[in-house]
């Protein structure tokens, strides 16, 4: 649910709302169905499990590492702080005691059975729209098919005059109405079970539709007072609830709702949990009915047109013209576009897409801020197993930000205009991001703009970036410099190009003498690249030498640079390639394939490269060598795997790095015919290929 704060924060106010509702009639009594006189059968029982899931009770009802539906989850608000309740079937502590009448007030009317009233955070104003015949299966499951468990309740934390709950009852007498979902005739079954499913059990309105002055849901339905405002989209808890009303077609929703992601976008914020707990576990005729309701809810959209056909989103999925002119485009290409690449098509399964996306091309871009400075992650369904992470980018200022987010927009959201450095540091301001303490001062490569040799820098970083696309004669297999130089070689232990070029000429051992810079570069192009070396005078070695230059900085040759280099890894330990393999399929093959081939997009193109075979690197380069290519994974592999700047890359153990570098150095790659000419001085290292 992406309101749960919001909603908690409304529940407060409504508290003093009542105090000024104190005229209204006195709440109304529910008519409520008698309670069970034998114990439940395994049947109904599994039916309220999956009406659990429906209502997605288990995502609130749950704190961090706790037990199931036992409470005590932290919901913050402006106002307080709220604890999830204790439901399971315990005698002291839950709901053991209750009976099916004190059960169904509560999930209709937000009465405890003793008496207190509900703040709103649990959305009884939903729930009473459900059937009897659901609550009554809910109940069997929640008292015979839920562990009891003893946990006591956390008091709410909220002050005076919010925790005074009284006021709530005038709230529910102006605006509960706790009439049961009523059938359209006028429709197919199909299109009333999704509509009963998204109005009550899915409470998708309590995020989804904008709330009025008491914080109440302007409407409940898209018929009555108010309707054409039903799933019309809401800011919620600085997120930007998009309007569900006709939003994608019906494949593209039931993708969404069952795996947390489709080809236009991934959720994020409470839809994780949503997707997680919830919709994943719902039946295909359950999430076509909800997506067939809201596909025939009509609405008229404020924010731009997207393309909607994949032949419009392989057309729009270009690189913009702006990208090495301008500092958002420099900023997109330095810090987005390994995953989401330069033009925006992101990775299918992966990461999402920005053509198409509604977090790119709403209006109100809530949603795209709060991703930006925080972070973001995909949900765990068994369709895709793995959480992805986004980084939060607080560490970058809200200038940079800023023309990031506009040049994302201006070039993928269909005109839906830019950022100002104004609305980032309100985001900034609301949100409150964490910034990690590094070291390692991540160079902006946005800033050469500024420099005399502009276009010779800019020339220079692209040839690291897209080196197969541009030196085509001179790569022999599916590799950039970028692949092992990350982020354009700005990343901390990523292989860094900071400083680098103070510390050549030097002696290499593997060449047995004094290399230069250009020496150096070449080594990588027959190599890493398989192919073949670049005009040691030419215009792309003085182009790159400019760019490694101008990462230099004040760099001294006696200097220690934080971050330079791969990392070490503990070479005492001994690899084993059997587990190698285990953690390869486990970790690896998702973006590298899984018999090591890489990854392309649907037009063919490489998206990530090949770890073995013709089509990678060669025996001769370093990460040939179990030691070198362990300690680039356990510092850089694999990416999105948490949330730390920049690309949440790294987390492996050092065995891990080990067993699995073992795994993909030695499997078959290209012979290295001048490999007799290496180590002519020095001993070759113990995990030399040759």
């Amino acid at each position: 649910m992406l309101g749960k704060k919001a909603a908690i924060g409304a529940a407060a106010v409504l508290g003093v709302a009542g105090l000024a509702l104190w005229f209204a009639l006195p709440p109304r009594l529910a008519e409520i169905s008698p309670g069970f006189t034998e114990a439940p059968v395994p049947e109904l029982i599994e039916q309220g499990r999956y009406i659990a899931e429906l209502g997605d009770c288990v995502a609130c009802h749950t704190a961090r590492d706790g037990e199931p539906m036992a409470g005590g989850l932290a919901l913050e608000s402006p106002m307080g702080t709220i604890y999830s309740t204790n439901i399971t079937p315990d005698r002291e502590t839950g709901i053991g005691e209750w009976t099916f009448a004190e059960f169904d007030r509560a999930m209709r009317q937000g009465v405890a059975a003793d008496g207190h009233n509900l703040y709103p955070a649990m959305p009884y104003p939903s729930y009473a729209r459900m059937t009897d015949e659901d609550m009554s299966a809910l109940w069997a499951y929640m008292t015979a098919g839920v562990a009891p468990v003893e946990r006591a309740n956390t008091p709410t934390a909220l002050p005076f005059p919010f925790s005074q709950r009284w006021g709530l009852s005038y709230w529910n007498a102006v605006f509960l109405d706790d009439r049961q979902f009523v059938a359209d005739p006028a429709e197919d079954a199909g299109w009333n079970r999704g509509a009963y499913l998204v109005q009550s059990l899915g409470h998708c309105g309590a995020c989804h539709t904008p709330r009025g002055l008491a914080f109440q849901e302007v409407t409940m339905d898209e018929k009555g007072r108010n309707g054409a405002d039903f799933l019309a989209g809401a800011q919620v808890e600085n997120w930007n609830a998009v309007s569900l009303r006709n939003l994608w077609d019906i494949p593209d929703m039931v993708e969404l709702l069952r795996t947390g992601q489709n080809r236009f976008a991934t959720v994020s914020g409470g839809m994780v949990d949503v997707i997680s707990h919830s919709t994943q576990h719902f039946t295909e005729e359950d999430l076509t009915a909800m997506a067939v309701y809201m596909k025939s809810l009509p609405y008229e959209r404020t924010e731009p047109e997207v393309p909607l056909t994949q032949e419009e989103l392989v057309a729009a999925a270009t690189v913009p013209g702006t990208t090495y002119t301008t500092p958002g485009g420099l900023g997109y290409a330095q810090f987005c576009a390994d995953c989401h690449r330069l033009n925006g098509q992101g990775v299918p399964g992966i990461f999402p897409p920005f053509v198409g996306n509604h977090t790119i091309s709403a209006e109100d871009p809530a949603t795209l801020l709060h991703i930006t400075l925080t972070g973001w992650q995909t949900p765990v369904t068994a369709t895709h197993p793995r959480s992805f992470h986004m980084p939060g980018f607080a560490r970058l200022g809200d200038d940079e930000i800023a023309a990031i987010l506009t040049f994302v927009r201006d070039n993928w959201g269909g005109g839906a205009g830019g950022i100002s450095t104004k609305q980032v540091a309100e985001a900034r301001r609301k949100l409150d991001p964490s910034i990690d303490d590094s070291r390692f001062e991540t160079p902006r490569i946005a800033s050469m703009l500024a420099e005399d040799n502009a276009e010779q820098l800019v020339h220079g970083m692209r040839l690291n970036a897209e080196t197969r696309d541009l030196l085509p004669e001179n790569v022999g297999n599916g590799l950039n410099c970028s692949s092992c130089h990350l982020n354009a070689g700005t990343v901390a232990d990523g292989s860094p190009y900071v400083g680098i070029s103070a510390f050549f000429p030097s002696y290499q051992k593997r060449a047995g003498k004094v290399i230069s810079m250009e020496e150096r570069i070449n080594g990588c192009f027959r190599r890493s690249m398989n192919g073949k070396p670049i005009d040691p005078t030419g215009d792309d070695m003085k182009a790159m030498l400019a760019y490694f230059d101008w990462m230099r900085g004040e760099t001294k040759p006696e200097d220690k640079v934080e971050g330079r280099g791969i990392g070490k890894i503990d070479t005492t330990l001994t690899p084993d390639p059997v587990r190698g393999k285990e953690i390869y399929a486990a970790q690896c093959a998702v973006c590298h394939g899984a018999d090591g081939e890489g990854i392309r997009d649907a037009a063919g193109r490489i998206i990530y490269p090949a770890l073995w075979g013709a089509y990678s690197f060669n025996i001769g380069a370093g990460m040939a060598r179990t030691n070198t290519a362990a300690a680039f994974v356990r510092q850089n592999m694999p990416i999105a795997a948490h949330g730390q700047f920049p690309l949440g890359q790294g987390g492996l153990s050092d065995q891990d790095a080990l067993d699995v570098a073992e795994y993909f150095s030695h499997m078959p790659r290209p012979d290295f015919p001048d490999k007799v000419g290496d180590w002519p001085n020095d001993p070759k290292p113990k995990d030399s290929r040759y």
